[in-house]
C-alpha cells in the first residue's frame, strides 16, 4: 500500500515538532517545510527566524524527515503586511496572523504542496477537522486554553479538506510530554506569542519604522485635553500601558484607558476605570463574512468571540449578502474596528468577519 504523502509546516516550535513525530507514527510519508515569510532580520534580539530554522533542522534530523525551505516573503508583504499597514493608517487594529493563515499557510503553502504531489498539508495548530453530514468542518482543539480556531476562521473549505492537525486532539501538557519522551530539542522551548514580523519587541518600536507619526490631542471623556499622542495608529481600544499620562489635575489617581480613536479630529479619547461604560457595546456589523461552510441568509442563535482566548459569548447573528449583524446577549468590552469576530455553533467554527461598525 502506498503511503499518503504529507508536507508538514515545521516552524521550529514544539507543536509542529510533535506533529511530525505523530504523523510518522500514523504511517504517513512525511516531508517538512520551513516557511520563511519575513526577511527583514534587523539583527535585534527579538528576531528568532535563524534560531527557529536551526531548531526545525534539528527536529527534522531527529525524526529522519527531509526539510525544505520555502520562501513566501514576497507574497507575505503584498498580501498581508501591506494590508496590515493600510488598516493601521486608517485607524483600525488588524490581526495579521489571521490574514497570514488565509493568504500564506492555507493558500500559498497549500498550493505549493498540491502542486508537488502531496496528499495533505499538516500544521501544529490546536484545531480539529470533522466530517458532519458530508461536510468538512473546522472544530476547536481539545485544549480550550490553546484552541486556535479563531485564527483559522477565514481559511477555505477546500484547503481544510486537505489539512491534518496532529496535535488538535491533545492538550499542550500532553504535547510537551511526547516531545520530552522523544527527546526533541524543542521540548522545553517556550511558545511564541508575538506577531511573526514583530516578535516580542514593543509594538510602537517596530511600527514607527513603517507608519508616520501623526501627533494629536489626548482628550478625556469629559472633553479636557490632558496630553499629546504620537499617532492613532499606535493605540488600540482598551489599552492602558504606554499612554504617557501622569497625574491629571482634578481627576482621581486612577489608571487611564483608551476609549475611542476619533479619526476626523485625530484625537485619542481616554477615560478612567477598567469598566468605563464607554468601553462597552452590544452590537457590531462586519465588513465581510467568510464562512468555512455555507449558511443561508437568515437569523441564527450562535456564539462568538471578538478576540482570541475570549470565552464564547451568546449572540444573535443576522446574515445577509455576505455580511453579519451581531447582537450580544451581554455587552462586550472594547470591540475593536479591524479585529475579527468569529462565529461558533457549539465547538464548530463557522467563520467570521472583520469588525466594521460598533454600537
Amino acid at each position: 500500500m502506498v503511503k499518503k504523502r504529507v508536507l508538514l509546516g515545521l516552524s521550529g516550535g514544539v507543536d509542529s515538532s510533535v506533529s511530525g513525530y505523530l504523523l510518522k507514527e500514523q504511517g504517513f510519508s512525511v516531508d517538512a517545510a520551513f516557511m520563511r515569510n519575513w526577511e527583514d532580520d534587523d539583527g535585534s534580539p527579538y528576531c528568532s527566524v535563524k534560531e527557529d530554522f536551526m531548531d526545525a533542522a534539528f527536529v527534522a534530523d531527529q525524526l529522519g524527515i527531509k526539510l525544505l525551505e520555502v520562501n513566501f516573503s514576497e507574497a507575505y508583504k503584498k498580501r498581508v503586511f501591506s494590508y496590515f499597514l493600510s488598516e493601521l493608517e486608517a485607524g483600525r487594529t488588524p490581526n495579521p496572523d489571521i490574514l497570514c493563515n488565509k493568504e500564506i499557510k492555507f493558500d500559498k503553502f497549500y498550493k505549493y504542496a498540491i502542486e508537488n504531489n502531496y496528499d495533505f498539508i499538516a500544521t501544529g495548530h490546536y484545531c480539529q477537522v470533522r466530517n458532519i453530514k458530508d461536510q468538512v468542518c473546522l472544530a476547536k482543539g481539545k485544549d480550550n486554553n490553546k484552541d486556535q480556531s479563531y485564527f483559522l476562521h477565514s481559511i477555505s473549505n477546500k484547503s481544510l479538506a486537505k489539512t491534518l492537525f496532529p496535535v488538535g486532539n491533545l492538550t499542550k501538557d500532553h504535547v510537551r510530554k511526547i516531545a520530552s519522551e522523544q527527546d526533541l530539542v524543542t521540548s522545553t522551548k517556550k511558545d511564541s506569542t508575538g506577531i511573526c514580523f514583530i516578535g516580542e519587541r514593543p509594538f510602537p518600536e517596530f511600527i514607527q519604522n513603517y507608519v508616520q507619526k501623526k501627533p494629536g490631542p489626548i482628550l478625556t471623556d469629559q472633553g479636557d485635553e490632558i496630553g499629546t499622542h504620537i499617532g492613532l495608529s499606535f493605540y488600540t481600544l482598551g489599552q492602558r500601558q504606554g499612554l504617557g499620562i501622569g497625574g491629571v489635575r482634578n481627576y482621581p489617581d486612577l489608571p487611564w484607558y483608551v476609549l475611542k480613536k476619533d479619526n476626523e479630529s485625530n484625537a485619542l479619547i481616554v477615560g478612567q476605570g477598567n469598566d468605563n461604560s464607554l468601553l462597552f457595546s452590544s452590537r457590531l456589523k462586519t465588513s465581510n463574512l467568510e464562512l468555512i461552510n455555507d449558511l443561508e441568509d437568515g437569523t441564527y442563535d450562535l456564539n462568538a468571540k471578538i478576540r482570541y482566548r475570549q470565552a464564547d459569548q451568546s449572540c444573535e447573528v443576522k446574515i445577509k449578502d455576505k455580511k453579519a449583524e451581531i447582537t450580544f446577549k451581554n455587552p462586550q468590552r472594547a470591540i475593536t474596528h479591524g479585529q475579527s469576530v468569529v462565529l461558533y455553533s457549539k465547538d464548530i467554527c463557522l467563520g467570521g468577519g472583520e469588525i466594521k461598525e460598533v454600537y
